[in-house]
């Protein structure tokens, strides 16, 4: 016979994320902060070679982040997200579904439009870090180049825009609401 509080925590362990999914979740999250500032340093850097090792890095940061995302999708595709708790109204949760929803699609979306915008005009590999070749997307007109950039550019500043809705959203369950929502991400507790 399972006592009230060992019940309490069985029930707490099947509305929180698998550790599987938990772990994916912070690589990303910690890979992606790290891109964004990558990305911001070296887009302000002279050409030259402290600028070409800081886009290495960039281009590493992203193809990592692809396919993290790729596996994370996989993931969530066979492993059932923990259901909202009850008290959590209709509106956040569409809301956290959509902001799901998006971060995939921006995930796999921006290392894409980053590498066809490398790719444009090229043929061939480029490099990552150790030297590890990655394929160019072939017979991309150098023009498209310009578009891809444009799009990766503003495909970043609405990750960011994303990021920090989802963090505030983190943070409001956790010390505003107390909400049982904010115990589905470690180490966020539910505070009832």
């Amino acid at each position: 016979m399972t006592t009230v509080p060992e019940a309490t925590d069985q029930r707490r362990l099947l509305l929180r994320y698998s550790d599987g999914a938990i772990a994916l979740h912070w690589l990303t999250a910690a890979l992606v902060v790290a891109q964004i500032y990558v990305g911001f340093v070296f887009a302000d850097m002279e050409r030259g070679p402290e600028r070409g090792e800081w886009f290495t890095w960039h281009k590493t940061l992203g193809a990592t982040i692809l396919v993290l995302s790729l596996a994370r999708l996989a993931w969530r595709l066979a492993h059932k997200p923990p259901p909202f708790p009850d008290d959590l109204p209709r509106w956040e949760r569409v809301a956290a579904t959509w902001n799901h929803r998006i971060f995939y699609f921006l995930l796999i979306a921006l290392p894409l439009t980053g590498l066809a915008t490398i790719s444009a005009g090229e043929a061939g590999v480029t490099k990552l870090v150790a030297g590890i070749p990655l394929p160019l997307i072939p017979g991309l007109p150098e023009a498209a180049g310009e578009t891809f950039g444009g799009l990766h550019e503003v495909l970043v500043f609405t990750t960011i825009a994303l990021v920090v809705l989802h963090v505030a959203a983190a943070l409001k369950h956790q010390f505003v609401d107390r909400a049982r929502a904010a115990g589905r991400m470690p180490p966020f507790r539910a505070q009832r």
